[in-house]
């Protein structure tokens, strides 16, 4: 019996051993494929696929040179002398006269912006420091040249409305000249990006980690065993 009962604990050992060299067969082609994979991405040897979609995030972010139909707009501040009691500074342009063009722009369908170079994202600033505007940290000074990529004739439509931002120009005298294009060149984005605050949200809308849910229901554990014993007591005395 002792002899039969080894023989069986031999087999059932062997199989085990086979099951689990099999398992860590597996895991190491898992684990090859992956460093395969990351290391692909790594080299920026990824898929068709995958490389189009990045390449579509990246234009969409400004991180890319872009190209393609549009208007030139250049604007310049005012020849006119000011006249006895009015304001000069209304004769020049202002922060508040770019940002409400760039505005324009976006509303017609602007696929991309650049100011003087400077390619308009999402975060980046239009603000007047001094007798210079800032965007993306960088100091500018009129004439302004704003190219922008998209319909030409909607664009530029879109600047000439009758009421519209380049109207009021013409009234202080700025200088205003669009010109349509088939080759507007836009540049990338070369600011820095960088999140101190924001964090990525999951899909569920949760961000928080299983750390912080794991403690979060040890405390309310703790809290509703505190006061099932608070009542309790409480009981009890009522009792006695």
């Amino acid at each position: 019996m002792q002899l039969k009962s080894h023989q069986q604990y031999q087999t059932v050992s062997l199989q085990r051993v086979e099951d689990l060299t099999v398992r860590l067969k597996e895991v190491q082609a898992d684990r090859d494929k992956l460093t395969k994979e990351l290391n692909e991405y790594r080299e920026g040897r990824i898929s068709g696929a995958a490389q189009k979609e990045m390449d579509e995030m990246k234009a969409r972010a400004g991180e890319t040179v872009m190209e393609g139909k549009g208007i030139i707009l250049t604007i310049d501040d005012s020849k006119q002398a000011a006249k006895a009691g009015e304001n000069k500074s209304l004769y020049i342009i202002h922060d508040e006269d770019l940002l409400r063009v760039v505005n324009e722009l976006r509303a017609a369908g602007a696929e991309a912006i650049s100011l003087n170079g400077q390619r308009l994202i999402g975060s980046s600033e239009i603000r007047c420091v001094g007798p210079t505007v800032l965007v993306n940290e960088r100091r500018l000074a009129a004439p302004f040249v704003i190219s922008a990529i998209g319909n030409p004739q909607t664009l530029e439509s879109a600047l000439k409305l009758r009421g519209g931002v380049l109207e009021n120009f013409k009234f202080w005298g700025i200088l205003a000249d669009v010109v349509q294009s088939d080759k507007v060149r836009v540049p990338a984005y070369k600011g820095d990006r960088r999140f101190e605050f924001a964090r990525v949200v999951s899909e569920t809308g949760n961000n928080e980690t299983d750390g912080d849910k794991k403690k979060e229901e040890e405390t309310n554990a703790a809290k509703r065993s505190g006061n099932e014993e608070n009542s309790r007591k409480n009981n009890t005395g009522g009792a006695k």
